[in-house]
Parts: C-alpha cells; sequence; structure tokens
C-alpha cells in the first residue's frame, strides 16, 4: 500500500516554518497545485499558526483567510482538502464551500465538532495535544506518554464514532506538549497503536524536536531530519504523513513503501 501524504499549506503571516509565503489567493492556489502535483493526495489549509507560543485568532478572520482558497480549489484539484480548524464554525464553513476532511489539532475536545463532520460525512482527524499552543510547552508532565496518548485517541475515536463520523484518523501529536524525547519515543513506539484500530497520522516535518539535533536549529535545515522521521513513522504504521517538503517526501516513501512490499 503507498502511504498518503498530507502537503501543508499555511495560509497564515505567522507560521513557524512558512509564515506569510502563502497568504496571498494567487500564491496559496500555486502552492496547492504544486503538492498536489509532486504528490499530496490531502491538502491541509490552515488559517491559523499553531507553532508554540502562537496567538489565537478569532474565526472571522480564520474564515477570512482560508474560505477563498478551498472555494478557488474545490473542483479544481484532484487532492482531497482539509481544513487545519479547531473552531465548528470554521469547519462548518470550509465542509460548505468543498472541504472534506478536518484535521483538528485539539482531538474533537469541542465534541460539536465531531457532529458537523458527521453531518457533512466529513473523515477527521483527532490529534492529541494538552492545553492551547501557548501554553503546550508547559505540558508535557507523562508517566508513559504513549499510554496516555493512546487513551485519549481511543476515547476521542469512540466519541466520534458514536456521534456519526465515518472515517476516523488519528494522530499522536508529535512535538504538540511533547518534550524532544517524548516526540521521539512516539516515533520508536508508533506501532503500539495499531490496535485502536484506525489510520494513524504523523506530521514531524520541520518540527522543533529536530533541533536538538546537530545542525537542525533552524526549520531550513530539517529537511533531511524530516525525511527521515517520517520513514522511521511510516515503518512502524502510519498510513499518512503530513509534510511540507512533497516532492523530497514522496521519493523517501516510495523506499519505505517498497520495504515494506
Amino acid at each position: 500500500m503507498t502511504t498518503e501524504i498530507m502537503g501543508i499549506l499555511n495560509v497564515t503571516p505567522d507560521s513557524f516554518s512558512d509564515g506569510g509565503r502563502f497568504s496571498d489567493l494567487e500564491r496559496a492556489l500555486e502552492q496547492a497545485f504544486r503538492l498536489a502535483e509532486e504528490g499530496a493526495s490531502i491538502i491541509d489549509i490552515g488559517g491559523e499558526s499553531t507553532r508554540p507560543g502562537a496567538t489565537p485568532v478569532c474565526r472571522e478572520e480564520e474564515l477570512r483567510r482560508v474560505l477563498p482558497v478551498i472555494e478557488s480549489l474545490a473542483g479544481r484539484v484532484s487532492a482531497r482538502l482539509s481544513i487545519d480548524t479547531y473552531k465548528p464554525e470554521v469547519a462548518e464553513a470550509c465542509l460548505r464551500a468543498g472541504a472534506s476532511m478536518i484535521n483538528d489539532i485539539t482531538g474533537l475536545r469541542d465534541t460539536r465538532m465531531a457532529s458537523v463532520a458527521a453531518a457533512h460525512g466529513a473523515a477527521v482527524v483527532i490529534m492529541h495535544m494538552r492545553g492551547t499552543p501557548a501554553t503546550m510547552a508547559h505540558e508535557t508532565a507523562y508517566s508513559d506518554v504513549v499510554a496516555e496518548v493512546k487513551e485519549f485517541l481511543g476515547r476521542q475515536a469512540a466519541t466520534a464514532r458514536a456521534i456519526g463520523v465515518g472515517e476516523i484518523i488519528l494522530d499522536p501529536g508529535i512535538g504538540f506538549a511533547k518534550t524532544a524525547a517524548q516526540s521521539f519515543e512516539l516515533l520508536r513506539r508508533l506501532s503500539e497503536f495499531s490496535d485502536l484500530g484506525y489510520p494513524l497520522l504523523i506530521g514531524p516535518s520541520r518540527k522543533s524536536f529536530l533541533s536538538t539535533l546537530p545542525g537542525m536549529e533552524s526549520p531550513a535545515d530539517r529537511l533531511e531530519g524530516s525525511l527521515a522521521a517520517s520513514v522511521i513513522g511510516v515503518m512502524n504504521g502510519a498510513a499518512i504523513v503530513r509534510v511540507h517538503d512533497v516532492r523530497q517526501c514522496r521519493q523517501a516513501l516510495a523506499v519505505a513503501d517498497a520495504v515494506k512490499g
């Protein structure tokens, strides 16, 4: 089976890696078509930065950023359109505009999100995170990070299923309320999530946990490290990887998929 790639499209002025590059509609559309051409089967469109310490934006501003992109891409690109949001109102507007997936970094803490997804027949990515992007760096105390993340994801998936969500994907939230050591542990023990029975998504691309390794201090220096993390994740059970560098990741994952057979 070929691993799916979720290409990242941040239409924000302040994302940690590419903030501001695609906040213009024309550039955002060019990037979306490029991601699809390079091999992304999903394009994840985000209008609010979730980097550590990020300032929240109101739903009106978030919609101002993402709706024109989704409306312009709907029916014009082969990849599925995902909206990266934790606000049910934003998700619903984007699903009406042509998105078919919700990527919720808060893991459906607001149960209205599951109801929105169920009503529109949308897929949901349930991610684990404690606190908020502004506070998560101080929420990293776990007795067993894998066991506690797994328990949360299993519980939230069961809730979503009961509400009527048909397609559920689980994301352990590498880098979100996790230390670097905990993020590496999640990658190493990712196979332990398989018995939950849902596809796994990982998002290690250019994240700061890689900066603890030599030569990867800035996001621009983390391509090779991101590729290595993605391959390790796939070998340990990930079905989808969320990345900035689709072309390079597609090539690296072709090797991993060939080894897996």
